[in-house]
């Protein structure tokens, strides 16, 4: 079947900095929400799944803005807004959740691969600290973030950020409204590991945990971009918003620079 994708997204070169990209949800400038209603099951293209999210409209939950990417990142022109709230509940669920998901054609779960994000919440519409938040998670759940008073935890809340590997954290930090948060997942599927790389703002990437072992494997298309809030025996309807950009896979070795894969190629 003929491969196809949204024009909208930056093409992949040849070569790039550092490892090959595999798959890329990087954003230039001629990206609209419209573009996602564009993907469905009988028309399934390249590079983003969009069915995971509540009744209302798509631009309830996802928003594409300049202003909404790391201004370190320059491969993107624009980063996304994934917002949840009490119209967010998909298939008949109690959770909110609002998720894109790689749409590919490529192996993205052998060897040694990177999965790169950044991550940022403000003041407007923040996640609420007392429901578990699940974020860029595979459906397995080996390894992912986490936001929030844990599920069956007997605090109020919890303000925490946390790096989780099959339901242990591995990393936390204290959540900042404005702070833009780095991220790549070092996963080695041959070796059946995870570690992390992190950092904050403009800085580039350093490893701060390595080596944890994980039962790592995908199909390529369940890796969950977006947020998923357990309800945690309580409701909330105000709206979070959750900012990304600088999202791509790719081989070893690493892009550290936070520019991203295509610096300066943003259009």
């Amino acid at each position: 079947m003929m491969r196809k994708h949204f024009a909208w997204m930056i093409s992949l070169p040849v070569a790039v900095q550092c490892g090959d990209v595999l798959w890329s949800g990087i954003f230039n400038s001629s990206a609209s929400v419209a573009n996602f209603d564009e993907w469905s099951w009988s028309n399934q293209i390249a590079p983003w799944q969009w069915y995971i999210h509540g009744t209302g409209n798509t631009s309830d939950y996802l928003g594409l803005s300049s202003d909404f990417k790391n201004p370190a990142d320059t491969s993107d022109a624009q980063g996304i807004r994934i917002s949840i709230d009490g119209t967010s509940f998909w298939n008949g669920q109690t959770m909110e959740r609002s998720e894109i998901i790689p749409q590919t054609s490529e192996n993205l779960g052998s060897g040694r691969l990177f999965y790169h994000f950044s991550l940022m919440t403000n003041n407007i519409n923040p996640p609420n600290p007392k429901f578990e938040h699940q974020i860029a998670f595979f459906e397995s759940h080996f390894t992912e973030l986490k936001y929030g008073l844990l599920s069956g935890d007997s605090a109020s809340e919890d303000n925490t950020l946390r790096w989780c590997v099959s339901g242990t954290t591995e990393w936390s930090t204290q959540l900042e409204a404005g702070n833009w948060y780095n991220f790549a997942y070092d996963i080695d599927f041959d070796a059946q590991s995870v570690s992390l790389w992190a950092s904050n703002g403009s800085d580039p990437l350093t490893a701060v945990v390595t080596g944890v072992s994980a039962s790592t494997s995908t199909n390529s298309a369940d890796w969950h971009v977006g947020e998923l809030r357990l309800d945690n025996g309580g409701t909330d309807s105000a709206a979070e918003d959750w900012f990304w950009s600088g999202i791509f896979v790719e081989n070893a070795p690493i892009t550290a620079t936070i520019a991203g894969p295509f610096a300066g190629q943003s259009e």
